[in-house]
Parts: C-alpha cells; structure tokens; sequence
C-alpha cells in the first residue's frame, strides 16, 4: 500500500518548480499534522502565483493524499480555512472495509472535525476536490458559518453553502440555538479520570455536539507509541449525517500520519436515547482488532 509521504512526494511534482520547495518545506516537515498556519499563507501564495484565496484550492491535492478509499477508489481532498485563526486545515475521505458504507467518514466532515478539534470555531471557506453530496451540504448546514460559508472547486469557482442546499433543514426547525463548531462544556465528571486516555476521551465528551439527544460522547485512541487522539461526537438536524466519536478520533489520527497502530480505544458517553457503544465497537473491530473498547459513563457534574 502506498505511504501518505510517496503520495505527498508524487503529488509535489505536480506543481511548479518555484512552488514545489515551499510546499514541500511544509508538507513534508514530520511536525506537519495537516494545518498550515495562517502565517505562511502569503508566502504559499507567491510561490503558487495565485492569490492568498486561491492557496485552500490550489492546496487539495495535499489533502487528497491522506484519503483512505479501498472501496470507493474515489480520493477527496479537501482544505478549510479558520474563522477564529485563518490558518488552513487539511481533510479527506476514509472508507473502512468490513464496516457499513455510513461508518465512511467524507472529506468535508475531516475538515471540520480538524478544525474544530483544533480550537476553530467555525469555517469560512472549504475548498474540495469536487462539488459536495447532499449528505455533506446537510453536514456543513449545521456550523457556526454555515449562513456565510463558502464552497470552492476547480469546477465550479466559490458558491455559498445556502446557495448548494436550498430550503435548508437545519436546527432553527428543531427549535434549536446550539451550532456545531461552537464551544462546548457539558460539565461532565468520572471517578476514572486520573488516567490520561480516559481523561482525553472525558474531554472530547466534554466539548462534543449532541443537541438533538444530549447522547454527548468522546473517543481517545492511544497508539502503539503513546500518542493520543481524541474524537468528538457531531450531530446532525438532520441526524443521518452526524459523525460518530471513533469516526473523529480516526480521522485525527490518519491526518496525523496513521504512523503508528491503535493500541487502546475508550469511550466516554453520557446515559441518553443514544448509546454509541455497539457502532463504536462495530467499527473498532474492523481497523483495530484485537483492540477492545472500554466504556465509560460520565455524569453531570452536582
């Protein structure tokens, strides 16, 4: 199977030779977790020859190479930019084979579970390989910015979500105020949280988005080398397009490079009318088998 880094390294030989050492400089540097600061963003610009709001576009290909798409064979790129910091987040699709075609996670929910578990509170642009699906324009309708939300492909140009899925279904029709990308405390406790992975997952609980069950819940996935990667749930108004906690910890984990295995997977939910146990586990077997899940309940706080 081909490597995230010879993806990276092909795809670089595609853009001009001026361009080519400052993104590689960036993409290739081990540090690089698929967030290119705001900071360099001029610098990408001049070297591309291309605007500073051409930079998310002319970045998807990037992207695309850390797409996981056994099934489909379909790699989706996508780059979003930072309402809160600017800086410009990488995501792409994951296919897991032996689980259900919903357990996929799309391009533009990566993006946004980057971004958001990287402290942005919403997203001005997404730039993507292809016009989105109805599922993800449903998905993205339910962010902080959706209303101002710009969709950018090759094809296509820049077209605002709104204009993408007209007569919206969102959470005003579910008498709702609660916006994902929003921060979050729900004020969750457990006894067990002195360990750190349990800790991590408590956190992502903690922060996640459930406002149509309350089934807040988190996911943290240590690796083989120690390094942990948190997942949060994110519901939907329209429920089918919520993504699932372990959904989101892989995610963060694959745009960390997926160097190492999963070696210990927990979640942390709270008592609702969703329980995420039996699909967490469903979906653990598949890319982490013999890994078994351990289940927390947290409460809250008195």
């Amino acid at each position: 199977m081909t490597s995230i880094g010879d993806r990276l390294t092909a795809a670089l030989e595609e853009y001009s030779a001026a361009a080519r050492p400052v993104v590689r400089g960036i993409v290739l540097d081990p540090s690089f977790r698929c967030i290119v600061s705001a900071r360099d963003v001029a610098d990408l610009a001049k070297a591309l020859g291309v605007g500073e709001t051409d930079v998310p576009l002319a970045l998807v290909p990037l992207a695309a190479c850390y797409a996981l798409p056994p099934i489909s064979k379909f790699y989706v790129g996508a780059v979003g930019v930072g309402s809160t910091t600017g800086d410009l987040y990488f995501g792409a699709n994951l296919e897991f084979p032996g689980a259900v075609l919903s357990a996929s996670v799309h391009a533009e929910q990566a993006v946004t579970t980057n971004a958001w578990l990287n402290g942005e509170e919403g997203l001005d642009t997404i730039a993507v390989s292809d016009a989105p699906c109805g599922y993800c324009r449903q998905f993205l309708y339910d962010l902080t910015t959706a209303e101002k939300l710009q969709v950018v492909t090759e094809k296509h140009g820049a077209r605002a979500l709104t204009s993408l899925l007209l007569d919206a279904f969102g959470p005003e029709d579910l008498e709702k105020t609660e916006r994902l990308m929003a921060p979050e405390e729900h004020d969750l406790e457990l006894d067990e949280s002195s360990d750190p992975v349990v800790a991590a997952a408590l956190a992502a609980a903690n922060e996640s988005y459930a406002p149509y069950s309350g089934g807040f819940a988190g996911v943290a996935l240590q690796t083989a080398a120690g390094d942990v990667f948190e997942g949060r749930y994110a519901e939907n108004a329209a429920y089918n397009p919520s993504m699932s906690p372990l959904a989101s910890a892989l995610t963060m984990w694959r745009l960390a490079g997926a160097r190492d295995p999963i070696a210990r997977a927990v979640l942390v939910q709270v008592a609702s009318p969703v329980d995420h146990v039996a699909t967490t586990d469903v979906l653990l077997e598949v890319v982490a088998r013999p890994v078994e899940l351990e289940v927390y309940v947290a409460t809250p706080r008195p």
